[in-house]
């Protein structure tokens, strides 16, 4: 019979110790798990494009000429991305379940898309067996696949010219286009990664894309459907707009000190920078060309300059960032209002342009029932507004409740709501009006809106978080 000694009685009652949450291993990450951000998936965009800048940078910059990181640079990784992993637990580790599809368990959104269909992909396996505090993983050394991608191709009734939709794809590696008459994707550009904003020259004969994954201003050759020109950017790009004459492009460039790069087409260079206060968001154009507008999510400011001077017009401040912009025609050509999303607003204001005031506010409706989304907001629970081309109609989305809704113009009376995929993101018309393109960019798709019966009509898979759209008439051929 075993003696109980005091010592053991001691022992025995001392609380059990917690084990030791498991350690993430700085050489592993470096040699293993680092370069999976650098991996390219066929349809997505690098980790790294969306996440060496901006407003989710975590990564550092590579050096010039460089095809990894430094040990230096490493070791900075290394903690910023400890800040999205719970050791020992995969499950609860934001740098696995948020790029994870849904249907595997993952979040919902992930504006840098969806990167691994299930938890079998070996590099999720292998950032899995890194976080639970073990070794390398899965020996395979080639974790990409490569998608069947097949080429569309425009219909024989095609001519020479007409209107397409383009539709970007930020966090994917193509732009795609739509033909309105038959609501089909019948091109695809390929090789433009993280492409973000899109403009196209008045002949139609080239489109211009931001390119975020290497600061860029990309510029397609349209019968070709390829990339001629890569023009460098002062800093990462966003949204772009188009003087009327083609002569000018201007870029909303998404990091401080913020500013908007003017380039000059006919030279395809980048000309100056205009300052704003804080990164810049989207550009646009008044409907007479005569100014462009800026407006700055961190800066909280709506910039304004005169076109042909190129110098600062006027500035308006509101509480939260300024984002997409609205603007009402008058019948002299000039502007009349515009109407200013901000940020945590589900709504819009409305701005007098001549007296740079704001003179009322709308806001979007709650519809009974239906369950608040809180997933990709970014800070924006309405993203996306545009203006009928008939002036008749004012469009708005919500990503708080997944719709556009119609208000009527001039008196903007709420007229209706249309059910649209997940984080409706922007907008654009077909020529005649009588189809609002919504894209979704939470479920890789554009919702098609007849703005007749109010009520959407198809859905167009595209790539991966789609964003900003235009309409424009292209010489394809």
């Amino acid at each position: 019979m075993m003696m109980i000694t005091p010592f053991l009685v001691l022992l025995l009652q001392q609380p059990a110790q917690p084990a030791a949450k498991p350690s993430l291993d700085f050489d592993v990450f470096k040699t293993r798990i680092q370069p999976i951000f650098l991996n390219k998936r066929d349809g997505n965009a690098r980790c790294y494009s969306c996440h060496k800048s901006g407003a989710n940078a975590y990564l550092q910059p590579l050096s010039p000429g460089a095809s990894t990181w430094t040990d230096e640079q490493s070791r900075k990784n290394f903690e910023a991305v400890r800040r999205y992993v719970v050791p020992g637990s995969p499950e609860k580790s934001r740098l696995l379940m948020h790029p994870l599809a849904h249907e595997a368990g993952g979040d919902e959104f992930h504006a840098g898309g969806k990167h691994w269909l299930s938890r079998d992909n070996l590099e999720w396996q292998r950032i899995a067996a890194w976080v639970r505090g073990g070794g390398a993983g899965p020996a395979n050394e080639n974790v990409t696949t490569t998608i069947n991608r097949p080429t569309p191709s425009l219909p024989a009734s095609f001519g020479s010219r007409g209107p397409l939709v383009v539709q970007t794809n930020s966090a994917g590696d193509s732009v795609h286009l739509i033909d309105p008459a038959s609501n089909d994707v019948v091109a695809e550009i390929r090789g433009i990664e993280a492409n973000h904003g899109a403009a196209a020259a008045p002949d139609g004969s080239r489109l211009y894309v931001t390119n975020e994954a290497e600061d860029t201003l990309d510029i397609v050759d349209v019968k070709t459907q390829k990339v001629t020109t890569h023009i460098p950017l002062s800093g990462h790009p966003n949204n772009l707009s188009i003087s009327p004459d083609g002569r000018r492009v201007y870029i909303a460039i998404a990091q401080a000190p913020g500013a908007i790069d003017v380039i000059d087409t006919a030279s395809q260079k980048n000309v100056k920078s205009l300052p704003i206060e804080g990164a810049g968001h989207n550009t646009f154009v008044t409907p007479d060309g005569k100014y462009v507008v800026a407006g700055s999510v961190a800066g909280k400011t709506l910039t304004v300059f005169d076109a042909k001077t190129e110098e600062q017009a006027w500035m308006m401040r509101f509480e939260g960032g300024v984002r997409p912009i609205a603007f009402e025609k008058k019948a002299d050509g000039s502007t009349g209002r515009m109407f200013v999303q901000i940020s945590d607003v589900h709504g819009f204001a409305v701005v007098d342009f001549a007296t740079h005031k704001e003179i009322t506010r709308v806001t979007l409706p709650d519809p009974p029932g239906v369950k608040k989304n809180t997933e990709g907001i970014q800070g924006s629970p309405s993203h996306g507004i545009l203006i009928s081309p008939d002036g008749t109609t004012l469009w708005v989305t919500s990503k708080w409740y997944h719709y556009v809704a119609a208000y009527s113009m001039p008196d903007l009376t709420f007229k209706g709501m249309v059910p649209v995929g997940h984080d409706p993101d922007w907008l654009t018309f077909s020529p005649d009006g009588r189809s609002v393109y919504v894209a979704c960019a939470g479920s890789n798709y554009v919702s098609v809106v007849d703005t007749r019966t109010m009520k959407e009509t198809k859905r167009i898979a595209v790539g991966q978080v789609p964003k900003r759209n235009i309409t424009a008439t292209l010489a394809m051929r």
